[in-house]
């Protein structure tokens, strides 16, 4: 796929810009209040369409509108939680739109978890209520023993009379009228949107209404959205992009949103092409999993015009691009709790984005050496950090600015102070200053193009040198038979740092010789794998990245693993079945 020219990359920065410089001179303009002037606007045109429900622009106002009644109506204060508890709907936009207006916040609980961990969420919020739809009330009773709040359960939709439901026929949008309204500004919190719990628990972290617009609209503008463009989304509602970006970019130039539960690799292009699309919200796994299907009758038959994503490996990149005759790809790189973002506007395969020079005095972002063993930023004599020179692997941070108009710089953090301080580095260039800290390794080539290399954590240390897990899943997951891998590291008993070792999901086709063979002749020896596990699935997250965490917790020990585990053996060259012998020799410090 062609890059795109510097005329076409300068307008959509400039678009976003103009979108975006005037939030800050309104401070009372808020997305609900974008809602009811897109209403004034569009009226009748669809706005939002699930397989539940079509809202048109008036019913989503109207509909926003009833919640932020019913939220008067149960005393919810400005800054009260409220908990949402729902599968991707029509419905789930207007709730936590209508709620926000009147100044409650609203925090959007994962649907996958259950039990402690679903307890937890509602618990570091300390919610006043919390909605459950009827779908996920087996999966939120689970959860009640552990609550510590007393907030007040409702129903969403039908089901046992165990909570009261909420009924939306008494509020209309006319006794809404004359409520006197609270003030909310761009400053006020409207969101808890919480991390994907990759490494523990999942932290609430704090959105503000600024960042709700400043998302919108700066897609908006990146993407060029119109009012004749509709928008597959297919993410979780429940964070930050596909609940917020891929929707509120799109209505805010009048567009549609095709809003779906979950994705499907197989229905995805009658899918796309029956409702019209012209727009794709990706995350990379899902490209991937595309690419891993055959070929399918309509897959070149759609009107896409852009898919926006983050993630899109550079080994899946032009195989997407070229068979679905993509012809834009809009590649970035963000958190919800981060002030770094970077955005690949001209379509650099590989690349999760730049910072061009007219902005870099806004947003500094910094790539520090970094001691991977250490888990620290390395410094230097004076007690500072030292930054990379093109080309070097660092933790990108960014500058945390405070000033009232560079709300884009600013942190958050979340509920938990003691999460917030961590992620934040001082005394960095000179004292007193303070980087937001991504926890993610990159580097950056001559162009100013920024590279994903890997997280954190991830990245490991073995025969004195850093090996980057996902570089290595990326050459894994290319061979032939490979359906999915994961890389990770596990420390062996009398050696230094930690061994490699990759979970497999495989097809028929994977041939356990050749796969030896191969990773000799792409990897160095000290990035080679030394342990082999054949799984039937790799559990994940929301956001499709494997919980690494579960896999190196559990290590190697054929005896308290069910899969199978392979063991490279340097005098055969190959993988062989790891035996008990064999285990208990490794656990002794011998390698055979």
């Amino acid at each position: 796929m062609p890059q795109r020219t510097n005329q076409s990359t300068a307008k959509a920065w400039l678009r976003a810009l103009e979108l975006t410089a005037p939030i800050a001179s309104h401070p009372n303009r808020i997305l609900p209040v974008v809602i009811d002037e897109l209403a004034n606007k569009f009226d009748g045109a669809p706005a939002l369409l699930s397989e539940s429900e079509c809202l048109t622009y008036r019913d989503l106002a109207t509909r926003s509108e009833q919640y932020a009644y019913w939220a008067l109506e149960q005393g919810v204060a400005k800054g009260d939680t409220v908990c949402l508890f729902m599968p991707n709907r029509a419905e789930y936009f207007a709730i936590w739109i209508g709620i926000t207006s009147v100044g409650g916040v609203v925090a959007l609980l994962n649907t996958n978890l259950t039990g402690r961990s679903l307890a937890h969420c509602v618990n570091t919020v300390e919610p006043r209520h919390i909605i459950v739809a009827a779908p996920l009330l087996d999966a939120f009773l689970s959860a009640q023993p552990y609550l510590v709040s007393d907030a007040k359960t409702w129903l969403h939709g039908d089901g046992p009379a165990k909570f009261p439901r909420i009924e939306l026929d008494g509020y209309s949008s006319q006794r809404f009228a004359d409520v006197d309204r609270r003030p909310v500004t761009i400053n006020d919190l409207a969101l808890y949107i919480y991390t994907s719990g990759t490494t523990g628990l999942p932290k609430a972290a704090k959105v503000s209404h600024y960042r709700v617009m400043q998302w919108s609209l700066w897609f908006a503008g990146m993407m060029g959205t119109r009012s004749s463009d509709r928008m597959y989304d297919c993410l979780p509602m429940y964070h930050s992009i596909g609940g917020v970006v891929a929707i509120g970019a799109v209505l805010a130039n009048g567009g549609s949103v095709i809003i779906r539960e979950k994705f499907s690799a197989r229905n995805f292009w009658d899918d796309v092409i029956n409702s019209d699309c012209t727009l794709f919200q990706y995350i990379g796994e899902l490209c991937r999993y595309l690419v891993k299907m055959p070929p399918h009758p309509r897959e070149t038959s759609h009107r896409i015009r852009l898919c926006c994503g983050n993630g899109l490996r550079a080994d899946v990149w032009s195989d997407f691009s070229d068979r679905f005759r993509i012809p834009q790809i809009l590649e970035f790189y963000a958190a919800t709790e981060s002030n770094v973002a970077l955005y690949n506007v001209g379509g650099k395969p590989g690349a999760i984005g730049q910072i061009p020079g007219f902005l870099q005095h806004r947003h500094p972002l910094v790539l520090l050496k970094y001691d991977v063993e250490k888990e620290e930023p390395i410094r230097n004599e004076q007690g500072y950090c030292i930054p990379c020179v093109a080309g070097e692997v660092g933790e990108a941070v960014g500058e945390i600015d405070r000033r009232p108009s560079n709300l884009a710089s600013h942190f958050q953090g979340y509920t938990n102070n003691k999460d917030s301080e961590r992620k934040i580095l001082r005394d960095v260039f000179k004292s007193g200053d303070a980087w937001f800290r991504t926890g993610d390794l990159m580097r950056k080539d001559e162009d100013g193009y920024f590279y994903f290399i890997d997280r954190i954590g991830d990245t490991f240390r073995w025969k004195g040198e850093n090996v980057a897990t996902t570089e290595v899943s990326e050459i894994i997951s290319a061979f032939s038979g490979v359906v999915e891998a994961a890389v990770y590291g596990v420390a062996l008993p009398g050696h230094d740092g930690r061994a490699g070792m990759v979970a497999l999901v495989i097809d028929p086709s994977f041939d356990l010789t050749k796969f030896a063979e191969y990773l000799e002749r792409q990897l160095p020896q000290y990035a080679r794998p030394l342990f082999l596990r054949i799984c039937d699935t790799i559990e994940s997250t929301a956001t499709f990245k494997p919980k690494k965490h579960d896999l190196m917790r559990q290590g190697y020990d054929p005896n308290a693993i069910s899969d199978l585990i392979y063991f490279k053996d340097s005098k055969e060259r190959t993988f062989v079945r790891l035996e008990e012998t064999m285990y208990d020799r490794i656990q002794k410090g011998e390698l055979p």
